[in-house]
């Protein structure tokens, strides 16, 4: 009887697990050979790697995630990042991934490095494009994470927002995050697709991240992409500079004519790079 209990207690934990890992995140599995995993930026689908998966699924087999809360994937309850981290966690280890490299944008970076910093994966290199240990001491003077909480009146502001302003603002943000004209509208669709409240506390969430010392802990090589667009390389060297200098083992190139979305306005030279890393 009591290994009829331990046996169904078993299969619950197991099934609450999977559930979970479905809800944070939807995954398409493409190509063959050495695996990848591709971690899209905030508000943005897979489809941000569709030209980079079409060349690197040719040798590589590729992950590519979207996260809850972001192009139908149903939204979780907050802590949402956190959740994805832990989502993402169970999927290498049901599918034997620790040895897997780790593409990411933007928060998809900082996702990247996060996992790195834990003692139980191998991976083969974290690449890393536009992506930082700590969006927060970028933004705010003076940061510390216990500072970030939901509760304060941007959010308020932002989950109260009409339609019509929040399509003007993410239009703002998407002609601030391309050089490429011809992709502010799907940058822009993406942030109105986007579960408001995942919009909101997700972004805290990003925020309150704070990895600088951290990433002391990662031992597998770390190759980064910093766009310069629109503040120039000198300021993008300080800010990377500083960031990471608790990292020991990674390389950066910096990314001329290139707004935060390197993969639209930098293209051909991505792809040529990330291959190169890849070898």
């Amino acid at each position: 009887m009591k290994t009829i209990k331990n046996v169904l207690l078993i299969t619950i934990i197991l099934f609450n697990i999977t559930l979970h890992a479905q809800e944070a995140y939807k995954v398409k599995v493409i190509g063959k050979g050495a695996p990848v995993l591709l971690f899209p930026g905030f508000t943005c689908t897979g489809e941000v790697w569709k030209d980079v998966v079409s060349e690197l699924s040719k040798t590589n087999e590729c992950h590519i995630f979207t996260f809850a809360g972001f192009g139908g994937v149903p939204a979780i309850e907050k802590p949402w990042l956190p959740k994805i981290k832990e989502g993402i966690e169970g999927y290498i280890s049901k599918n034997s991934l620790e040895k897997a490299t780790l593409i990411g944008h933007s928060l998809g970076g900082s996702l990247a490095l996060w996992l790195a910093t834990e003692d139980q994966y191998n991976f083969n290199k974290v690449i890393v494009l536009d992506a930082l240990p700590s969006v927060g001491a970028l933004m705010m003077p003076n940061f510390k994470s216990e500072h970030v909480v939901y509760d304060n009146p941007y959010n308020k502001q932002m989950l109260e927002m009409d339609a019509e302003n929040f399509e003007k603002q993410a239009v703002q943000f998407a002609t601030g995050m391309s050089l490429n004209k011809e992709k502010h509208d799907q940058i822009k669709t993406w942030i109105l697709e986007a579960d408001r409240k995942t919009y909101v506390y997700g972004y805290t969430d990003l925020m309150k991240l704070d990895l600088r010392e951290d990433i002391a802990k990662i031992k597998v090589p770390v190759f980064i992409l910093g766009a310069t667009h629109p503040f120039g390389e000198e300021n993008a060297k300080r800010t990377y500079t500083e960031q990471y200098k608790n990292l020991s083992n990674y390389s950066i190139e910096y990314v001329k004519d290139s707004a935060h979305f390197i993969m639209y306005d930098q293209p051909e030279y991505l792809i040529k790079t990330i291959k190169s890393e890849l070898k």
